[in-house]
């Protein structure tokens, strides 16, 4: 028996002789145990509980006494109650992505080359251009990529595309009417100038910046 499988096999026995040990469970050890399951589980969720009202509401309906609250109120509260924790939870998990957002932006505004536009928007120059610039509210013609922040290409174009700037999102009707047709740019831009905080289905989601290099082509009204 090599040694390894000798020393699982002595790990093992004092759990073997505790089963042959361990009794029935007594009436007095169960009704702890559940209520102490419970405890730890209510502590969690609902920390400010008020433990002697949560009592009565739990020996009256074991009991089947009548309770303090009428069904209709009881159903009310839990409905409240549930509608409070998910918002919560929506709300933390809200943070936690606009806090991912923070740093990956502070970490792209640290790279060399990089300057900040209005909104938040930052660019770096990929390649000059000399051309007019696009008006506000007409059209641009380009090839891009646009990626998520771990670097997944979410839309590319490898052929030219005509937009007009009304029609796409924020940050490039920010940044666009900026660019000289010729120019290549890479621009990040933060999630408010993007799809915000409902995202864009299952492609985007919340609170999630893009990366995109554009490259303007040409301009129309």
């Amino acid at each position: 028996m090599s040694r390894h499988l000798l020393l699982s096999f002595f790990l093992l026995l004092p759990l073997a002789h505790a089963d042959e040990k361990m009794n029935a469970a007594s009436p007095h050890d169960l009704a702890y145990s559940l209520g102490a399951s419970l405890g730890e589980r209510l502590r969690q969720e609902v920390p400010d509980l008020e433990l002697q009202a949560l009592l009565d509401g739990l020996q009256q309906a074991y009991q089947n006494k009548p309770l303090a609250l009428s069904n209709a109120r009881i159903e009310e509260v839990l409905r409240q109650h549930e509608a409070l924790a998910n918002q919560a939870a929506i709300d933390g998990q809200a943070e936690n992505l606009l806090a991912a957002e923070r740093r990956f932006l502070a970490n792209e505004k640290a790279r060399a080359g990089v300057r900040e536009l209005a909104n938040g928007i930052l660019l770096t120059e990929l390649k000059p251009g000399a051309g007019a610039r696009p008006a506000g509210g007409g059209k641009v013609q380009v090839r891009y990529v646009g990626k998520l922040p771990d670097g997944t290409v979410f839309d590319q174009s490898s052929e030219a595309q005509w937009f007009r700037l009304d029609s796409v999102i924020g940050g490039w009707q920010s940044a666009l009417p900026q660019m000289p047709v010729g120019a290549k740019w890479r621009l990040v831009i933060p999630s408010a100038q993007a799809y915000g905080a409902e995202g864009a289905g299952d492609l985007i989601a919340p609170y999630t910046p893009l990366t995109f290099e554009i490259e303007l082509l040409g301009i129309g009204d």
